[in-house]
């Protein structure tokens, strides 16, 4: 009896350093690059417009382009998660941190993408909003990331203070976190100015502009391409 006992808790024992040894595995997984697809849902965004913002970022993580780019890093994995942002109350992540790295992965995000509903339908445009959830999120990475990358896209100016704006671009900046920028022209034909001063911020940032909506899949594809080759 006593002997079962003590076998009892040898096999215990072995199955916690088991699970502490996988815990700690997950915990060292490592991806090129974690990005933040920031997605303004604003009041200025109207409903057709949003379906095809979305189905831009969908079609994207179709495209064998992308994929190509996502084996050809370092590691061979990138860590993608969505949000929606509007005033200084909504914002939400509606997608978790995914980890792509086959085509399998990227349909599965992909697919996610067209089925996350709409999380407002009318308010205000608080960039700085998107950006501060944005950089939680990336502090609260469940991965290794080489490198840290909000990208944020929308089609106007924030309605809220400036210097809010400016206080989360130089934290992010501070923290090496990259905010790039992808800027929709259709209703502030100078939008891409505003953005180039102040919006993209941090390490390498850079933007790709969409003259319109009907522009914004070829857009966004272009930007992600740049944002996983980026060295």
């Amino acid at each position: 009896m006593a002997v079962r006992c003590l076998r009892a808790i040898v096999a215990l024992c072995c199955l916690c350093v088991t699970a502490q040894s996988e815990a700690a595995d997950l915990r060292r997984v490592e991806v090129d690059v974690a990005i933040v697809l920031a997605v303004d849902v604003s009041g200025s965004i109207q409903e057709p417009e949003w379906v095809l913002q979305k189905d831009g970022y969908a079609e994207a993580f179709r495209n064998p382009q992308v994929l190509e780019a996502i084996k050809r890093g370092f590691i061979g994995t990138i860590a993608v998660t969505m949000v929606q942002w509007a005033d200084d109350r909504q914002h939400k992540q509606v997608i978790p941190w995914t980890l792509i790295g086959d085509e399998y992965s990227a349909r599965r995000f992909s697919d996610a993408i067209l089925m996350s509903p709409r999380e407002s339908l009318g308010s205000n445009t608080y960039i700085q909003t998107g950006i501060r959830f944005s950089i939680e999120l990336l502090n609260t990475l469940p991965f290794d990331a080489m490198r840290r990358v909000i990208d944020v896209s929308g089609d106007g100016t924030t309605n809220g203070l400036t210097i809010d704006l400016e206080k989360v671009r130089k934290e992010a900046a501070e923290q090496h976190i990259t905010i790039n920028g992808l800027p929709i022209l259709e209703e502030v034909p100078n939008l891409d100015v505003y953005y180039k001063t102040s919006v993209i911020a941090g390490p390498g940032a850079f933007m790709v502009v969409a003259k319109d909506f009907e522009s914004f899949a070829v857009a966004v594809h272009r930007k992600l391409l740049l944002e996983i080759a980026s060295r």
